[in-house]
């Protein structure tokens, strides 16, 4: 009976049967519940987004809804919805195949992959259609970003431009999170490039939030290595430090200038308006989307995408004083 009202044309059934069914089925007032009949089908048409990071932190991503509008513009056009879940980076290991099986997705988008994550090598051996919103080195499997070296180069040598040679940067997230690492990796770069000292005491790790963002700074300054400008790898991070740089008396852009990472829909707002790399959120969203689709209809190979960004120039950053 499964087989009929599931509609398995894979199954052989004489036609007088399946007709007997259906009448029955009528008589009855039976109607297939949807999502296990998808499942009989073999698939469920759920795209699992997995967010590598804590819930509070996911509640604070101020690029996500981006993100995800245009993710769910692409699982539309393939007839297919959106599942988030957060899972914490200390979670325990498999935890993405509990995830799959608990909600029978066709495929998973990870967005912010770390190198420090066994779970994964779980799923890739498994050839489940997988999808990384960031990027591993030297893993096979398909994935969409942005280029955040280069993009974090150019911040960088923006801040050079206008004549700074004492940088700071506060990066985005830990480091074992891989879009951390290189855009640590771009500002050490545009450094080199200009013949500029890198300075450890002048980098620091943040860790998502503005709260970290603010310790950060107070951290750096407290250091007592002079600074004129920083590089601020995460917009919302860089709210917290300009608050803490406020809090000691420092005015942005007078004393040190600031450049972020996102452009955050608030970051034109900011007093004053931040400097920041524009990240293609939606178009994000929706290409890890489309390359998902993709690969669970087996129509492509891993490949890895790489979206445009933009350097958005506001009131934050000006060349140093002159003394």
């Amino acid at each position: 009976m499964s087989f009929v009202l599931n509609e398995r044309a894979d199954v052989k059934i004489p036609l007088a049967t399946r007709q007997r069914v259906r009448s029955a089925a009528e008589r009855l007032g039976y109607h297939p519940h949807a999502p296990a009949r998808q499942l009989a089908r073999g698939r469920s048409h759920i795209i699992a987004l997995v967010m590598r990071q804590t819930p509070e932190q996911v509640a604070g991503d101020a690029i996500l809804a981006e993100t995800l509008r245009g993710l769910a513009a692409a699982a539309r056009s393939g007839g297919s919805r959106v599942m988030v879940e957060p899972l914490a980076p200390d979670g325990p290991e498999g935890t993405y195949g509990a995830l799959l099986r608990a909600q029978h997705a066709d495929g998973l988008i990870i967005s912010g992959p770390r190198t420090d994550d066994p779970s994964l090598a779980d799923l890739l051996h498994d050839e489940f259609p997988i999808v990384l919103q960031g990027h591993l080195p030297g893993v096979p499997v398909t994935s969409v970003d942005v280029d955040n070296v280069a993009a974090a180069r150019g911040a960088v040598e923006h801040l050079l431009s206008i004549g700074h040679r004492r940088i700071a940067c506060i990066t985005n997230a830990p480091l074992a999170y891989t879009a951390a690492q290189e855009r640590l990796r771009g500002y050490r770069e545009a450094l080199a490039a200009a013949g500029v000292e890198y300075v450890d005491d002048l980098v620091i790790e943040a860790d998502f939030d503005a709260h970290s963002g603010h310790v950060a700074m107070s951290t750096l300054i407290a250091r007592e290595v002079p600074f004129g400008a920083a590089f601020v790898a995460s917009d919302v991070v860089a709210l917290g430090a300009i608050g803490a740089l406020r809090a000691t008396g420092r005015r942005v852009p007078d004393d040190v200038s600031i450049v972020g990472f996102d452009d955050i829909p608030l970051a034109r707002y900011f007093d004053p308006a931040l400097t920041t790399v524009r990240l293609p959120a939606y178009e994000l969203g929706h290409a890890a989307g489309r390359a998902l689709l993709d690969r669970i209809a087996d129509r492509a190979m891993p490949s890895r995408t790489l979206l445009p960004t933009e350097l958005i120039v506001r009131a934050s950053t000006a060349p140093p004083p002159r003394t």
